[in-house]
């Protein structure tokens, strides 16, 4: 039964970068935005930023609450953990993740995005920029998760 939890997650998790990374090619160009950068974007170009924040935090969402416990319970790591960071902190011991100290940098990323800021571009267009880099470094994550639990799995394919 864990095999098919961690496979359906990984699938949501997926869709979720999918869509994060091709918002992210979409706005690119835009890099780094400005104050006078995010004034001046179109409704288009809003709506792929709006995608942007919105998929970085699912897919943070997803793995820190979903495929994390899936990974402990596939390497039967999963103990009496109950707290988030004595979870994160057994995924890095066993190798799972590189750091726990940097999936919490990247869970205040996503707290930043809940938090609107509509009367301080400056601030908008420093959250976003973060983002971006941060943003290439969940989506290693998930991959170097994904490479850690095919070790634990019967799934091939």
């Amino acid at each position: 039964m864990s095999d098919v939890l961690y496979i359906e997650t990984l699938k949501v998790c997926h869709r979720h970068a999918d869509r994060l990374q091709w918002a992210m090619t979409e706005l690119q160009k835009q890099i780094p935005f400005s104050v006078e950068s995010l004034e001046g974007l179109n409704g288009v170009e809003i709506a792929i930023l709006d995608q942007f924040s919105t998929r970085f935090s699912r897919l943070q969402d997803v793995m820190g609450l979903k495929l994390f416990p899936a990974v402990l319970e596939l390497t039967k790591e999963q103990g009496d953990l109950d707290a988030f960071i004595d979870k994160l902190n057994r995924l890095e011991k066993i190798g799972a993740i590189d750091s726990a100290a940097d999936w919490l940098v990247l869970r205040e990323m996503r707290n930043a995005f809940s938090h609107e800021y509509p009367d301080d571009p400056e601030i908008q267009a420093a959250i976003i920029n973060k983002a971006f880099v941060l943003a290439d470094q969940l989506i290693k994550i998930l991959n170097d998760v994904e490479v850690f639990a095919t070790r634990f799995t019967s799934f091939s394919g």
